[in-house]
Formats: structure tokens, sequence, C-alpha cells
């Protein structure tokens, strides 16, 4: 491990920001290959139903089954799943469940409306999605964490219905997985996944309905079907890799900074762990913990490979300048592993999640802080929110012009239409003018 050699930037060196932006250069494309093969799924899925779906579901998953219906878990499955837990599962489960819920309470929209002196009322009626899909990755990928992340706002919008897809390949079931769609209030749960899963709710089939919007992670397969079906339903994000950003004074011990940087680096090779730092000497001591502590890591290959492709250490002048690069990377997780983070927090204009203080370890906010650990990526925290209860509410505008203010705003439309010089637009206004 002695090898291993992380990037490191100074902020007072003349290419810096050239440095910064081929650290952050990040092109998720699909290829050619990968375009076609989804193509080739989402038009068979669509052209032929239940049958793509088990045809697709054999071949990728290596399953055998002859019948969708074969796909389809029973409420009382994953009740037995969630009954099956060793407790101290269990209770974990359910504590994370209930905190995800409360947060999300907060979230909740609801309808508003008021009427102006001459009797008009204008408002905005929030309604949630009858149907959604979730695509939970399945096999040892598993992450029950994923399905109360992204079904319990959902729920709390009050959608009606929650499909969730999940992948068996050969047969492997993670009963967390199921435990927590059980906890979460999933309504159907089908053991299908890849395109075929995305198409499915996408386009519904005579076994699988068709949904309003998907959301969860999943691999190119799935994301590329993803954006290929957005317009026939809606979607959450296209997910990039994984990032943290810990922006510390010096002060936390390094072991503390090494295992959060790890803890994003263990997600895949394409993770981004980054560290941002007026200390140099700091610098120094955190590259001592991540040699000495990534032999005791289970996921050692994975994080190596992060740290050496993608990670940073970048050396600033103070802490003024720390934010200013936090700000220009827009991470998807920030760490204020600072004395005083509520000092920094107003000048923090670009983030999916703030970890505020030593002791908040990112780790926490992906199971049971209660936030939504469904962050934006790559730098879309500059234009992006966290999955959240309002991404399954719908607003409608409401608007009931009375006599009098049909009149009064009749001729201010007229005026506007004529000078676009759409009369219907300006004649459909003026009927209701009064004399």
């Amino acid at each position: 491990m002695s090898e291993l050699t992380i990037k490191r930037l100074d902020s007072t060196q003349a290419d810096f920001s050239e440095q910064m932006d081929q650290l952050l250069a990040w092109e998720a494309v699909s290829d050619e290959k990968v375009n076609q093969i989804v193509n080739e799924i989402l038009n068979r899925v669509r052209a032929e139903g239940d049958s793509a779906v088990v045809e697709f579901t054999n071949r990728f998953d290596n399953t055998s089954v002859s019948e969708i219906s074969e796909l389809e878990m029973s409420q009382a499955r994953l009740q037995q799943a969630l009954d099956g837990l060793p407790s101290e599962q269990r209770k974990a489960l359910e504590v994370a469940a209930e905190r995800v819920r409360s947060y999300h309470e907060r979230q909740k929209g609801e309808s508003w409306q008021y009427t102006e002196e001459n009797g008009t009322m204008l408002g905005q009626k929030v309604t949630p999605m009858d149907r959604v899909g979730l695509y939970v990755p399945g096999g040892k990928a598993a992450y029950p964490s994923s399905v109360l992340m992204n079904a319990m706002p959902a729920k709390v919008a009050g959608v009606a219905e929650i499909i969730m897809v999940v992948p068996t390949p050969g047969g492997e079931v993670n009963e967390l997985v199921l435990a927590a769609a059980c906890l979460a209030g999933v309504d159907r749960v089908f053991c299908v996944g890849g395109a075929q899963a995305v198409a499915a709710l996408a386009y519904g089939t005579d076994t699988v309905p068709k949904v309003d919007k998907i959301v969860g992670p999943g691999n190119i397969f799935v994301a590329t079907a993803k954006r290929a079906v957005f317009g026939a339903v809606g979607i959450d994000m296209i997910a990039g890799p994984s990032e943290i950003l810990v922006v510390c004074d010096g002060l936390t011990d390094p072991d503390w900074v090494a295992m959060d940087l790890f803890s994003q680096a263990e997600h895949d090779e394409d993770a981004q762990p980054i560290l941002v730092t007026p200390d140099a000497d700091f610098i120094e001591k955190v590259e001592t913990s991540i040699l000495k502590l990534l032999p005791t890591m289970e996921r050692k290959e994975i994080i190596e490979t992060s740290l050496r492709l993608r990670a940073a250490m970048i050396k600033v002048q103070d802490m003024d300048e720390a934010i200013e690069v936090s700000n220009r990377i827009a991470p998807e997780h920030l760490e204020l592993s600072v004395s005083d983070p509520e000092a920094l927090l107003p000048r923090i204009r670009h983030a999916g999640a703030i970890f505020m203080g030593r002791y908040t370890a990112e780790a926490l906010g992906d199971y049971c802080a209660g936030p939504n650990h469904v962050l934006p990526t790559s730098g879309t925290a500059r234009f992006s929110s966290p999955l959240g209860v309002y991404d399954f509410q719908k607003r409608s505008s409401l608007i009931m012009f009375s006599e009098e203010g049909a009149s009064e705003m009749g001729k201010v439309a007229s005026v506007l239409a004529r000078g676009e010089s759409l009369t219907a637009h300006a004649r459909s206004a003026e009927y209701r003018i009064k004399d």
C-alpha cells in the first residue's frame, strides 16, 4: 500500500484552476453499445410486455421462470422478511425508518389560496402522484437504506401506490431489502432489474402497472434506460459516482478524516474523496492514517483505486478559500469538520448535504440521520436538491376571476395579446370586459 500516491493540489499554484477542472471532469456517457442494448430492451418490453420482461430476466439474472407472476413477491413474504430479521437489525431498521419519516413529514407541501379585493381567487393545489416506481439494486449490491430513502418521502407525500423492482440474480434475495420495503409501505414488489424493469415501469405491462415517476439508483444500463424513458415518465436524476468533500481546520483526528474519505471511496472505483485544509501538516497526517488504515478495509482494492484515480488533498491559504473551493466543487456530501461549522454555513452555496462538526460522520446521513441520502452528484448541487416529499407532489395553479376582476384584467390581457399579434387571445379576454 506504500506505493499509493494521492493527488495533491495547492491553491497558490499558477495552474490551480486548470488542475481543479481536470480533477472534477466526469463524463458518465453511455457508449453506443449500451444505448443499442437498452433501446432494444425498451422497444421489446413496450411491444411485448410481460413475455419480454420474463425473457430478459431469465437471460440477464440467470433465472428460469415461465410467468411474470412468479417474479412478484407477496405482502406476506415481505412481512416474513421483517419478522425474520435478528432483533438488532430490525430495531436499527425501524429507528432509521422512523427518523426518515419524521424528517420528511416537515417537507410536506400544502395547498393554499387567497382572494383579492374584487373577489378574484388565486392559489395552488398540491396533489400527490398516483403511482411511483422504485428501482432497488439487488444481489450483492443490496441497499435497504435506499428503499427507505426513496419510498418514505413518497409515502409521506401521499402517493397511492409504490411499485418496487429489485433484481434477484441467481435467485439471490436480500431479506433486509424486503424488510425495508415492508416497513416503508411498498405496495408491490417485482424481482426484475435492469433496463427491462425500467421499461415495465415506464410503459406498463399486463402485470406491472405504468407509473408516473421512477426513482432509485442502478448501473449504467438502468441509468441509460431512465434517461431514455424520461418524458414518458418522470425520473429523479441520472446520478454520477458518489463523492465527499471534507473541509477541515486541521484539528480533527486524522484517522476520522481518513475513514470518512474511505466511506465514499468504498462505493466504487469512480467515487471521489477530497480533503480541503489550510494545514499542510494535517495533509501529511491524513495520508499517514490512510496508509495505516487501508490494509484493514474489506474493500481495500476498491478504496485504493478510488484514491489513486479520483481523490485529492487540496491545500488552501485559509478557511475563506476553503469555502470558495467547496462552492466550486458543489459536492454531494460536504463535511465541515471544524470547531464552529455554523459560522461557515451562510457562505456555503452549493452542497447536496452539509454535515456539520467533527462528530457528524457522513455515514450517519446514509442510514439514520433523517434527511435523504439521494443527493445531487457531479456538481449538480449547483441547481439540484436532495430527493424529498416535493419530488412526489405536483402543484396545480388555481385561478378563479370574479366578474369585476375578469373585466379589469381583460383590459391588460388585451393590450399584451394584441402586442403579440394573438388576436384570439385578445378577443377571448375582451368578451369578458364590462362596458
